[in-house]
């Protein structure tokens, strides 16, 4: 479990990096609202106790669990439906003791841990391309997708589909399926958004419809696009330099007028955008890419294929996270709700990501020698 390691190989500009965001999402979550605070910082910590003891656990007992860790995934997932809270027709969370506990968010890391795990035993026996492992990989992909997407939670469906299938195109996928699969795909996209237009459609739910046709016509939607442009407004309004943590002009700014719900989560890269401006934004999405870059090196480095799929799986996730969460503050995507990585307020986003970031760390403490 435990191994004598060389701290040479320790990855402190990963870890460094992650603090340092997460130190500055503290900031930024009190500018917004100084409630949230005690608990953000409660979790800041817990989560840096999470990583350096994970950064020192080796990856390969982790792996050993990786069944029982989709088993408990997906049961998860299923009672949540059951027995969890229900907020604005979403069935996301348990709530125990005044904390709040969100299923969806610790399945990607877990699932990350799986699908690793499975797809390096495939490696190793050069099937990954069969059709019995592509149609295990769907089945096994299906029943966690398809109970996040019953809560629902399309924003995380979305971005845990698209780190598994990176993960399995990093692991060896042909690019002739791939070519054969974006070619059904396109045309099923286009009768998809056709399909939800239509008035008796049963597909999505009506708030979810709404979120996308007023991204393809918002002229004809404009309640549903006011949050994004009250967010577009916020991160303008921070010019080249910012306006400081909590604004310098009370009267006017977003926090203080309240014109954008939820900011200390998904629009959280507004607040980001008037505190810090231009330059500020720029400095922590370079972070952001720093620690994503890390994550890849490490993937490289790894000793293993389990390794690689694991950093790079990390790597990709909070990319796609953060382009996701800063493209809906900025109006470039639909209106979707995903926390910001290491910034927005959330115990479990916090956690899960702490454990992703401390598995990667304890990757790149056995990499391969050269």
């Amino acid at each position: 479990m435990l191994k004598k390691y060389s701290l040479r190989n320790y990855n402190f500009i990963l870890l460094i990096s992650v603090i340092i965001l997460m130190i500055l999402g503290v900031f930024v979550i009190k500018s917004v609202n100084e409630d949230f605070v005690n608990k953000q910082s409660v979790g800041v910590g817990l989560s840096i106790v999470i990583m350096l003891v994970l950064s020192f656990v080796d990856y390969h007992f982790i792996s050993k669990f990786y069944i029982p860790l989709y088993i408990f995934t997906s049961a998860l997932l299923l009672l949540v439906l059951i027995a969890g809270s229900t907020v604005n027709n979403a069935t996301r969370w348990f709530t125990i003791a005044g904390i709040t506990f969100q299923p969806s968010e610790l399945s990607k890391a877990l699932l990350i841990i799986f699908f690793a795990n499975f797809l390096s035993r495939r490696m190793e026996d050069e099937n990954i391309n069969t059709v019995k492992t592509i149609f295990t990989f769907i089945i096994l992909l299906g029943i966690p997708i398809f109970l996040i997407f019953r809560e629902p939670d399309l924003s995380t469906l979305i971005c845990i589909t698209m780190v598994l299938l990176t993960m399995f195109f990093i692991a060896g996928l042909s690019y002739r399926i791939i070519i054969v699969t974006l070619l059904i795909l396109i045309p099923v996209f286009s009768v998809f958004i056709w399909y939800v237009q239509q008035p008796n459609q049963t597909l999505l739910y009506e708030h979810q419809v709404k979120r996308i046709l007023s991204f393809i016509y918002p002229s004809e939607y404009e309640d549903e696009t006011m949050q994004q442009e009250n967010s577009v407004m916020a991160i303008g309004s921070g010019q080249l330099m910012g306006k400081g943590i909590g604004g310098n002009d009370e009267q006017t700014s977003t926090t203080a007028t309240n014109l954008i719900s939820e900011q200390q989560t998904d629009f959280i890269f507004s607040a980001v955008g008037e505190a810090f401006g231009f330059f500020g934004s720029v400095i922590i999405i370079g972070i952001i890419l720093l620690i994503v870059l890390q994550c890849i090196r490490t993937g490289r480095r790894a000793r293993d294929d389990t390794g690689m799929l694991m950093a790079t799986a990390m790597g990709s996730l909070i990319g796609y996270q953060s382009f996701i969460n800063i493209g809906v503050a900025t109006r470039l995507l639909p209106n979707t709700g995903i926390p910001l990585p290491f910034i927005s307020y959330g115990l479990t986003s916090l956690i899960s990501s702490a454990i992703g970031i401390g598995i990667v760390l304890n990757i790149s403490l056995q990499r391969k020698k050269y």
